[in-house]
């Protein structure tokens, strides 16, 4: 008898916990919007084709840990709700320095990579939320890769740190959800 009150308590403890943890999970994350990072923009920067691709990956893998978006989309790619609630993430490299891993590891003063990068956050209608000058190197050891990756991890932390505004609730959807069960919705479409 004992066994199965324990039983018991724990099969509602897992269903308790399974019904909060979604709640619990979209509140602490906040994940509403989604995301859709753009190509990166080598501006008037003569940037190698490899930098690009780097940054742009390495950008799209971060903002994915961040689990601050609903979906983490690449540039062209729709989510399967498409309901206006995706922002775009563009960013405009500004200044480049080339660097030297074989001066890095023999000095570790000079060799330095650096990447500075115009990063832009909007909404779908243009108006935008964020921007910011974020700055990426390896001074040390590693590749030159490497600033891309340390670039993009800054540009995250740039984007986590801020604060997006709430999504848009939609007409229909509002009246969905602020009436009684047993009122009749009606909406107009003009």
């Amino acid at each position: 008898m004992r066994n199965r009150r324990t039983l018991f308590a724990i099969v509602v403890g897992l269903l308790a916990f399974a019904t909060v943890r979604p709640a619990l999970l979209s509140a602490k994350t906040g994940a509403e919007w989604s995301v859709q990072v753009s190509k990166v923009d080598a501006g008037k920067v003569s940037l190698s084709p490899s930098f690009q691709v780097a940054l742009y990956e390495n950008v799209f893998a971060e903002l994915s840990k961040t689990r601050q978006f609903k979906y983490v989309l690449r540039d062209g790619q729709h989510g399967p709700d498409d309901a206006g609630d995706v922002l775009v993430l563009k960013t405009t490299v500004e200044k480049y320095t080339p660097g030297s891993e074989t001066q890095r590891a023999v000095t570790t003063v000079t060799g330095a990579t650096k990447l500075t990068v115009q990063a832009q956050l909007s909404m779908p209608d243009g108006k935008v939320l964020l921007e910011r000058t974020v700055n990426g190197n390896v001074r040390f050891f590693g590749s030159n890769l490497r600033a891309t990756h340390n670039l993009a991890h800054n540009i995250a932390k740039a984007i986590k740190k801020s604060s997006l505004p709430q999504r848009p609730v939609f007409a229909a959807a509002k009246a969905i959800n602020t009436t009684p069960s047993d009122d009749i919705v009606v909406v107009e479409f003009r």
